[in-house]
């Protein structure tokens, strides 16, 4: 992940307003909650391209590895921006980069990314990523 992260890397947004159970005994947001905030990026996302997983069919998207740097403490009250861009779509998987936002701002709470598996679930394998999926993610590349 690159060292300097700007909002114009990425090419979807979502709004996330941070809840007071979100936060730990620390008084800030809890370090897995963070994961949480890219997972519904990721899965707003996927779900407007029409690949939600098992109740879309027999093959859908699975998360292999995340990884996240943390930058600043969120604390509540708050609302975040996460930005979602696709980083490389290969033969079985996709990678993407994610960016938490203060809302409205260019300060940087947290830097993401994530490897997703196109999968077979009954087979529990993962498959090649369909030619109208890889289409679709395309259109989400970011400016890297």
């Amino acid at each position: 992940m690159s060292e300097t992260v700007t909002r114009d890397q990425f090419t979807y947004w979502t709004e996330i307003e941070v809840r007071w159970g979100d936060m730990d005994a620390q008084g800030h947001v809890n370090n897995a909650v963070y994961f949480t905030y890219c997972e519904i990026a990721r899965v707003k996302l996927l779900g407007e391209l029409g690949a939600r997983g098992r109740a879309d069919g027999p093959h859908g998207p699975a998360l292999v590895t995340t990884t996240c740097d943390f930058r600043k403490q969120v604390v509540y009250p708050a609302r975040l921006d996460v930005g979602v861009c696709v980083e490389e779509v290969g033969r079985r998987s996709f990678r993407m980069i994610y960016g938490i936002f203060f809302h409205g701002t260019d300060e940087l709470a947290a830097a993401a990314s994530s490897v997703n598996a196109w999968v077979d679930y009954e087979a529990g394998r993962a498959v090649p990523v369909p030619d109208w999926l890889r289409a679709d993610l395309d259109r989400y590349r970011g400016e890297r």
